[in-house]
């Protein structure tokens, strides 16, 4: 469908840079599958996120100081001097957190709903390139408040770069700027921390169009078959994904108002020392699993392979499952392991933050065991061997098929 403005200042702007006609095609009239949960609201509100972390992160720079003599105090100026900055601050600490929930969960739904299957592999694949830079992104941030939990953070694992054989040295001399962690680092983290967002934009932007030339997938895994299957994404979608923001925004807020430091560190409120080690080093909680991971192998490079083998081992998934089907609806063995594999996850996050001793080292090695045993062991014999359930013909099938039990039911009645 063309696009013809009426209003002749957009009609003068299109005809010279069609950009309100491609707004008008993505955010108005893009054909969605008309039967999409609020499973699907997380997407945007990672997108929400990382508007909030780029805008406050912003504010912040103005006010902070990238020094080892001074980076602790300038964050305390921040708090205690700076109009609102107390709450900038920690919007955009718990904003972090925030990210790493929705994302989280919006690679869970894929995983569930075989989001990462053909065409959308690439699609899947800038998903996870978003994610590793997040990582990255936040690991850096994190350097900054420079306490002692930034401090010892970033010393424990920029260090573990030197398990690379031959390189590995050189890479951590590289990323200190010297021969330790000092004021070199703190200035080029910061650099980095504050260039990297817009590189995250950048990918966003190639993840959004990936998705606008495959389409959406659907909790039926049915592609769009006609016009019936589909509903234009304004109003429908927009007023949904409205109501999920508002629903999470009162989740962050919560923690912004009422637990700004929850999901944080106390040692984090004491400045960085490199005379006096804390009892027990932990990274952010969105790094835990990956922590626990790494620490389950007794041989340090074995166990950074394995910690970066988790997330790389990613982007194999579309050949790894071999299933035809791509929604856990319809695959019940697949939708048990699913819900067993996000157990495993949970309990590597558990066990990252404890210490690497007795029960807890014990049970996160049996956690990561089972977590590479799952996708390249069970996913790929699942789905040559399960035997799923009838799909539906079409997505309009399968919302019809819902409605019948309960206009069935309302005559009954």
């Amino acid at each position: 469908m063309s696009f013809e403005p009426k209003n002749p200042a957009i009609k003068w702007v299109e005809d010279r840079l069609p950009l309100p006609g491609m707004l008008h095609h993505a955010l108005y009239e893009y054909p969605t599958p008309k039967n999409l949960s609020y499973w699907w609201t997380f997407g945007s509100l990672a997108g929400f996120m990382l508007v909030v972390q780029i805008v406050t992160g912003i504010v912040l720079a103005m006010h902070y100081t990238p020094h080892v003599d001074h980076a602790f105090n300038s964050v305390e100026h921040i708090m205690r001097d700076v109009n609102y900055g107390w709450l900038i601050r920690y919007m955009h600490a718990n904003g972090a957190s925030m990210f790493f929930i929705v994302v989280y969960l919006h690679i869970f739904r894929g995983l569930y709903y075989g989001s990462y299957k053909a065409p959308r592999e690439l699609l899947w694949w800038l998903g996870l390139v978003i994610f590793l830079l997040m990582m990255a992104t936040a690991f850096m941030g994190y350097v900054l408040p420079w306490g002692q939990m930034s401090f010892w953070g970033a010393t424990v694992i920029t260090n573990l770069f030197s398990a690379i054989p031959l390189v590995g040295d050189s890479i951590v001399t590289w990323l200190w700027g010297g021969f330790a962690v000092d004021n070199p680092t703190l200035n080029r983290f910061f650099s980095l921390h504050y260039l990297l967002p817009f590189v995250i934009a950048g990918v966003v932007i190639l993840h959004i169009w990936s998705l606008h030339t495959s389409g959406s997938n659907n909790p039926t895994g049915v592609e769009i078959k006609d016009k019936q299957d589909s509903i234009p994404f304004h109003p429908y979608y927009t007023v949904k994904d409205l109501f999920g923001l508002a629903i999470f925004l009162i989740f962050f807020s919560a923690f912004l108002f009422y637990a700004p430091n929850y999901l944080g560190h106390p040692d984090n409120y004491i400045p960085a020392n490199p005379l006096v080690t804390p009892a027990h080093i932990v990274p952010e909680w969105y790094f835990l699993p990956f922590y626990a991971i790494l620490r389950a192998v007794p041989d340090k490079l074995g166990g950074v392979l394995l910690m970066f083998g988790a997330i790389l081992v990613l982007f194999a998934l579309p050949w790894l499952d071999k299933s035809r089907i791509r929604s856990a609806r319809f695959r019940p063995i697949y939708k048990q392991l699913f819900w067993i594999f996000v157990a495993d996850c949970i309990l590597l996050t558990y066990i990252g933050g404890k210490p690497a001793e007795g029960a807890y080292l014990i049970w996160g090695r049996i956690a990561t065991v089972y977590y590479f045993v799952h996708l390249l062991i069970l996913l790929p014999l699942v789905g040559l061997f399960e035997k799923p359930k009838p799909l539906p013909a079409s997505i309009s099938e399968d919302v019809l098929s819902k409605k019948k039990p309960a206009k069935e039911e309302a005559a009954n009645a």
